[in-house]
């Protein structure tokens, strides 16, 4: 899914795992990338992949628990043009992740959020100040982009 040109984004790769996202944004010419992820063995991944590419100067790796920790990251998500998130299956975590980057003041207006569910897990169209401006299902993987605006999107009570 097509998100724009990425030269000189600031990316954050929320849920890293082995690093892939923000490895594939900074290939693509993104600026600097922040990536998250609470487990030691993923962050291990992360940093010898971005050895092994010779970008460790282009990234920082953050010991962070999700969503609780996203208070921690704050500066990085206020600076991020483009924040990935990819959650464990279950929508418990990306409701949560979801809601604490729509909160005002997290992210800038006019950031993308891509999030990945699972087909069965519910996830809002407005959430804060993010809508959801696409979405494409592959198989039982569905990616959201979300953008942030500047004020609360209206609900369809209002």
């Amino acid at each position: 899914m097509a998100l724009g040109p990425l030269e000189g984004a600031r990316v954050v790769d929320l849920y890293a795992g082995s690093g892939a996202l923000a490895i594939e944004a900074l290939s693509r010419g993104a600026e600097w990338a922040d990536l998250v992820d609470h487990d030691r063995r993923a962050r291990e991944a992360i940093e010898r992949n971005l050895s092994d590419l010779s970008i460790t100067d282009r990234a920082r790796i953050w010991p962070v628990r999700l969503p609780a920790g996203l208070a921690r990251i704050a500066d990085a998500l206020a600076a991020a043009s483009v924040v990935f998130a990819d959650p464990p299956y279950g929508g418990a975590d990306a409701r949560a992740v979801l809601t604490g980057l729509g909160r005002p003041g997290v992210l800038a207006s006019g950031t993308r959020v891509v999030l990945e569910t699972h087909s069965k897990d519910v996830v809002p169209e407005v959430e804060g100040l993010l809508v959801r401006e696409r979405e494409r299902r592959y198989g039982e993987t569905v990616v959201h982009v979300y953008r942030a605006g500047s004020t609360p999107a209206p609900t369809e009570a209002e």
